[in-house]
């Protein structure tokens, strides 16, 4: 086996759309398990919305469109050989489709749910936007940049994937797992209200050597949190440690003459693309 493809003899059925669940579908195919993608017949919303994306994930994947309800026999066919099962649906919707528990089917098929919410909330609908709206993520009124609970949830459902592969190897038998997206943004949130992050936070602005400071053409990222890189920053621009000294040093040169003296006195600085 390659140490490139740990997963080589792993068999994923995805039936998970939007984002979250491809982008984890995707991983494990890096990983290098053999994943199906089943879609219905309407196709994966994401593939509308951001048509280059959806191609990059599920390049190495098969895609089979199906009708999983009077398709079913042939969802079946795909799960009996399957290892892993994704979902990204409501429960009760899973529940109905009588995949709520594959494995007693299915005795080697351990699924891996994606869910927005846990407990008595397990039916309210959300997105990536209403979990960090709940978790002190977003800086209203401007939108979320990066969808931070689909992307963290994501990789929470590769990681409990491959526990789910370890767990059968020692019990013999295919598990449920469930990923809530919710928890996925609040371990986000978590360097909000631990006061690492956040407005005025020792991250948030605090920190002279950690911001975002105007040049000449735009802006640049200085990440100089430790004290050797900060007492760089001050001996090759001449500042004597304030905000307002590092701005004047940066705001009449370029980005790329700030990425050019930063590289050679080893400082990490880099522009804001």
């Amino acid at each position: 086996m390659e140490m490139s493809s740990p997963l080589v003899d792993v068999r994923v059925v995805s039936l998970a759309i939007n984002l979250p669940g491809p982008l984890a579908a995707s991983r494990l195919a890096e990983l290098g398990a053999r994943v199906t993608k089943v879609e219905p017949l309407s196709g994966d919303p994401l593939a509308t919305a951001a048509p280059r994306w959806y191609a990059n994930l599920v390049q190495r994947q098969s895609v089979v469109a199906l009708d999983i309800k009077s398709d079913r026999a042939e969802l079946d066919d795909l799960l009996a050989d399957a290892d892993l099962l994704l979902t990204s649906m409501r429960p009760s919707a899973l529940d109905r489709l009588g995949l709520a528990r594959p494995h007693l089917t299915f005795p080697q098929l351990s699924l891996i749910e994606l869910v927005g919410h846990d407990g008595d909330a397990a039916e309210v609908p959300g997105h990536d936007l209403n979990y960090q709206a709940a978790q002190g993520t977003l800086t209203p009124p401007s939108m979320p940049k990066v969808p931070i609970a689909d992307m963290l949830g994501a990789e929470c459902a590769v990681s409990t994937a491959l526990a789910a592969l370890i767990a059968r190897a020692k019990c013999g038998r295919g598990q449920t797992y469930r990923v809530v997206l919710e928890e996925a943004a609040a371990r986000a949130g978590d360097a909000v209200r631990h006061g690492l992050m956040g407005e005025g936070a020792m991250l948030g602005g605090a920190l002279p050597g950690y911001g975002i400071y105007a040049s000449a053409d735009g802006y640049v990222a200085l990440g100089a949190i430790e004290p050797h890189f900060f007492r760089r920053v001050l001996e090759t621009f001449g500042a004597d440690g304030t905000r307002e000294s590092i701005r004047a040093a940066f705001v009449d040169k370029t980005a790329a003459e700030l990425e050019s003296i930063a590289a050679q006195a080893d400082i990490p600085l880099n522009r804001v693309r």
